[in-house]
């Protein structure tokens, strides 16, 4: 684990949450990066760990302004799928920012074990800013797909 601070249950990277989605059938991942990032960068493919994510945006599109109802819409998400507030619940967005945001939020709504998953999907900016080159989710070669 990266981090492990006191507002929420810590930092994953992202082959430890790769890990944790396959070991443990009940986790959850929420992907809280946008409509137009999931639909024209790709999300994350979980068929392998035999799920599929949940597509909460943390910031609504194309305004950028945080969306109150989200933790509201997490959890009843969560309900849905059958999380109790102790299931794993992985937090994804392209670089780990909103998805911290979100971890803290999910655990100010009772989940103990809310999780951001580091460096997100694309990863952290390079020397020339750009992303996937250093880190993050398709860095990795972990499975993903076009939306």
């Amino acid at each position: 684990m990266v981090n492990s601070p006191a507002n929420y249950a810590g930092d994953l990277t992202v082959e430890e949450a790769w890990s944790l989605l396959g070991q443990d059938p009940s986790a959850q991942l929420v992907d809280v990066r946008t409509s137009a990032e999931w639909n024209y960068v790709g999300v994350a493919d979980l068929a392998a760990a035999g799920r599929t994510p949940h597509f909460i945006e943390w910031q609504t599109f194309p305004s950028g302004s945080v969306d109150p109802g989200f933790a509201e819409k997490t959890v009843e998400a969560l309900k849905e799928a059958g999380a109790a507030k102790d299931t794993p619940v992985l937090f994804l967005c392209r670089s780990g920012a909103r998805s911290r945001s979100a971890a803290i939020a999910l655990t100010q709504a009772g989940y103990t074990r809310a999780y951001n998953i580091a460096g997100g999907f694309e990863g952290d900016l390079d020397a020339s800013g750009h992303r996937s080159s250093r880190n993050g989710w398709r860095h990795a070669g972990l499975p993903w797909r076009q939306y």
